[in-house]
C-alpha cells in the first residue's frame, strides 16, 4: 500500500492569462483525495463555474485607511512626503486622502509630529466566500475565492484573506493570478511548489520566463505543464530542458475537451479516464518537492 502524501501547498500559476491555469488547478483538485481548492485570482475568480460550490461563509476583507483631524493638522507635509504611493496631498486647507492610492502601511500615522492628527479607520475592499463543491467520485472538496470589489486595484490583502482559510489536514491548491506582478508574488510566496502552465508559442515562451524567474527569486522549485503541446513550436521545450525544469504534463490539443469547457465541464468530469493523468502530476510534484528539500 502506497504511503499517504503528506500535506504540502501548491501553487497553480502561469505567466500569461489564457493558458488553462484553472482547467489545470480544478482538474487536479478533483483527481486526488484531502485537498482544498483556494481561488486567489480575486480580480476575476473563476473555479466556481466548474466546481458549483455551496457557500457557507463570507468575511469582509477590510484595510486600514488614515483618517485626519483638520482641526488638529497642521498642513506640515511630513506625512505626504514619507508616503510612497502619493494617496496623500497637502493643500492649502486641508490634507487629501486617496483610498485607491493607500496601502494601509500606516508611515503617515508614525511620521506625524502632532498626536491626535491622523487616526486610522477601515474600508472594505473585497470578501471572501468559503464553501465546499460535490466530488462526482464522492466526498466534498473545500473551496474558497476571494472577490475584488469593483474599481479598487489592490489585490494583496484579499489574497492574503484567502489563503488563512487552508485547513492545515489537506494539501492545498492555490489558483493564482495571471502574470508576475503582486499579486501572483503574493499567492507563489511561501507555496512547497510552483506547477507553471503554459502553452508552446513566443508569448508563452516570453511569459514563462517571467514567471519561472519569480519563483526563483521566491526560492519556490517550480514545473511546468505544456497544455496545447501539440500546437505552435518547440521554444517552451527547449528552454524548459536548456534550463533544468521539469515538464510533468503535456496537454494534446482535443476539442471535446474545449467543449467541455465551454459548457463549465472539467476535464475529468468529461473524461473520467483523465484522472489518472492528474494523479499521475500529483505524484510527481511531491516528488518534485521531495527532491528540491533533498539538496544540499
Amino acid at each position: 500500500m502506497t504511503a499517504p502524501l503528506s500535506p504540502r501547498t501548491i501553487a497553480i500559476a502561469s505567466g500569461k492569462g489564457g493558458t488553462g491555469k484553472t482547467t489545470v488547478a480544478i482538474n487536479l483538485a478533483l483527481s486526488v483525495p484531502n485537498v482544498q481548492y483556494l481561488d486567489c485570482d480575486v480580480e476575476a475568480p473563476n473555479g466556481h463555474l466548474f466546481l458549483h460550490p455551496a457557500i457557507h461563509t463570507h468575511h469582509d476583507v477590510r484595510v486600514a485607511l488614515p483618517q485626519l483631524d483638520d482641526a488638529v493638522c497642521t498642513r506640515c507635509g511630513l506625512c505626504a512626503d514619507a508616503c510612497e504611493f502619493n494617496a496623500l496631498a497637502v493643500t492649502p486647507r486641508r490634507v487629501l486622502v486617496f483610498p485607491d492610492l493607500c496601502h494601509s502601511c500606516g508611515v503617515c500615522t508614525y511620521v506625524c509630529p502632532v498626536a491626535g492628527a491622523i487616526s486610522e479607520t477601515t474600508r472594505s475592499i473585497g470578501t471572501v466566500s468559503s464553501g465546499t463543491a460535490a466530488i462526482t467520485t464522492g466526498g466534498q472538496l473545500p473551496v474558497a475565492q476571494g472577490l475584488l470589489n469593483i474599481g479598487e486595484s489592490t489585490a494583496v490583502p484579499v489574497i492574503k484573506m484567502v489563503r488563512q482559510q487552508a485547513q492545515p489536514p489537506f494539501t492545498v491548491l492555490l489558483d493564482a493570478p495571471p502574470g508576475t506582478a503582486c499579486p501572483m508574488v503574493e499567492t507563489v510566496r511561501g507555496a512547497d511548489f510552483c506547477l507553471l502552465v503554459t502553452e508552446p508559442t513566443p508569448f508563452g515562451l516570453n511569459d514563462l520566463e517571467l514567471a519561472v524567474g519569480v519563483t526563483r527569486v521566491l526560492g519556490v522549485p517550480c514545473g511546468v505543464v505544456l497544455n496545447r503541446s501539440d500546437l505552435g513550436d518547440a521554444g517552451v521545450t527547449d528552454y524548459c530542458r536548456e534550463h533544468d525544469i521539469p515538464i510533468l504534463l503535456d496537454i494534446p490539443f482535443q476539442r471535446e475537451l474545449a467543449e467541455a469547457y465551454s459548457n463549465g465541464i472539467p476535464w475529468v468530469v468529461a473524461q473520467p479516464a483523465a484522472r489518472a493523468q492528474f494523479q499521475a502530476l500529483f505524484h510527481a510534484i511531491h516528488a518534485q518537492i521531495a527532491a528540491a528539500e533533498n539538496r544540499p
